[in-house]
């Protein structure tokens, strides 16, 4: 019995195709999809592009500047629940195109050592200190701290931009936090 190479090599690129394609259409239709349209439904939420891995699944997000991120965390958990499963939600939070962030990212690392030596240590209440401490020493910025048994959530304002971290309470082995 003689292989024709060609109707062989025809059903293989068919087969090939429906498989990527309809793996393409089902994580589309059942999981990015439903969840664009959860984030889209959360106020203070600008613009959303989820990525989903088998891990995790994480939210480049833009948010407004009155957005408060710890009710954005708990909607988006809560109600992409079905969605997410057991997978571990990170928010990867970007600044609106046209904002200047630099004053806030000299703040932000003024403050880094404190914050993360209390993460570290596990003594949460000596963060909104260091950002009590942060205020006085930088007029004009206020900061918003808020906490659950999941994530710390600190907000950095000065005018019209803002500033937003989720720590996680269970830190990386690094001790960095690459959604900071």
């Amino acid at each position: 019995m003689k292989i024709r190479l060609m109707p062989t090599l025809i059903t293989v690129v068919l087969s090939a195709s429906l498989l990527v394609g309809g793996w393409f259409i089902y994580r589309n239709v059942a999981t990015v999809q439903p969840l664009e349209r959860i984030v889209a439904e959360v106020p203070g939420v600008v613009q959303a592009n989820p990525v989903i891995s088998n891990d995790a699944v994480t939210l480049d997000l833009t948010l407004d500047k009155d957005a408060n991120i710890r009710n954005i965390y708990d909607r988006i958990a809560n109600d992409g629940k079905a969605v997410i499963g057991s997978r571990e939600l990170k928010l990867n939070i970007q600044p609106v195109a046209n904002e200047d962030q630099t004053k806030l990212d000299d703040v932000w690392s003024s403050v880094l050592f404190d914050v993360a030596q209390a993460m570290e240590h596990r003594n949460y209440s000596d963060i909104p200190a260091a950002m009590k401490q942060m205020e006085h020493q930088f007029p004009g910025v206020k900061a918003t701290t808020e906490m659950d048994d999941i994530n710390v959530y600190i907000t950095l304002k000065d005018g019209n931009s803002a500033k937003y971290m989720v720590l996680p309470r269970t830190p990386d082995q690094m001790g960095a936090w690459p959604n900071a």
